[in-house]
């Protein structure tokens, strides 16, 4: 390396998960896939990527179909949840090629078999699949009822050993209260499970929150819509929330 080239930031997590809702792929437009936001997520990805991070994505269908309004609304739950792991991989497919069209290779792996559309999951072909330097999206959840994204992702995390998981928002973090609707609610730079549990927040769902509780996983919640933050968060700038089971400072 040249005295005129900056040397590569120190990275503090060298292999991560990414959760990303079905929300943040739909942009303003309210449903859907927004092409835009689809590409900047992307680009994202890519930064982080061309640091020799090595990511897995789990991505949930909030924009398609979501698996707990439909049986809220009389539809049978174990159906619905299957609808909702179906549009994960919809959402999925849309992130692969995506990132292929910025250069980065990229595989979706269901738990949910199908061939013909995308690789089956297999934890040993996915660890293969991120140290050959491929993005790859977990699709589908768990493959079975009453799971959600969020506990797939802690799950799939474990699973590939990723050092952290990075949980993508639309807020800059965990509040003690919704900060869309208080003004007056404060935010945490950093949390312990016990606390999460303790106070009812909602990080991510009670079984998620076990998981990485008794796993030792600590979850960073940042705001996905502020370009360049999933480098931040891998270099270990203080962004968004760290969720850990090291007691707060002070």
């Amino acid at each position: 390396m040249s005295d005129s080239e900056p040397s590569p930031p120190a990275l503090a997590y060298t292999r991560v998960l990414l959760k990303l809702s079905g929300e943040a792929l739909q942009g303003s437009q309210g449903h859907g896939i927004d092409n835009q936001v689809l590409r900047e997520i992307s680009e994202d990805i890519r930064e982080v990527v061309q640091l020799g991070v090595q990511v897995g994505v789990v991505i949930g269908a909030g924009n398609i179909f979501r698996g707990v309004s439909g049986a809220a609304a009389g539809m049978d739950r174990t159906m619905a949840d299957s609808m909702g792991m179906l549009g994960t991989v919809i959402n999925s497919l849309a992130v692969q090629d995506a990132l292929r069209q910025v250069g980065v290779r990229a595989r979706v792996m269901s738990a949910i078999a199908m061939e013909r559309v995308c690789d089956t999951y297999a934890q040993r072909r996915a660890v293969q699949h991120l140290e050959d330097g491929e993005v790859v999206i977990l699709a589908a959840g768990t493959g079975n009822p009453y799971f959600t994204t969020d506990t797939a992702a802690a799950l799939r995390a474990l699973e590939i050993g990723a050092q952290a998981m990075l949980k993508a928002t639309k807020v800059d973090g965990c509040y003690d209260k919704d900060p869309m609707v208080h003004e007056d609610a404060q935010r945490f730079e950093r949390l312990s499970y016990t606390e999460v549990l303790g106070r009812g927040l909602k990080v991510m769902d009670s079984t998620a929150t076990s998981l990485g509780k008794d796993n030792d996983l600590p979850i960073i919640v940042f705001n996905m819509r502020t370009r360049g933050n999933i480098r931040r968060v891998v270099c270990g700038e203080p962004v968004g929330t760290v969720v850990s089971n090291e007691a707060p400072a002070g």
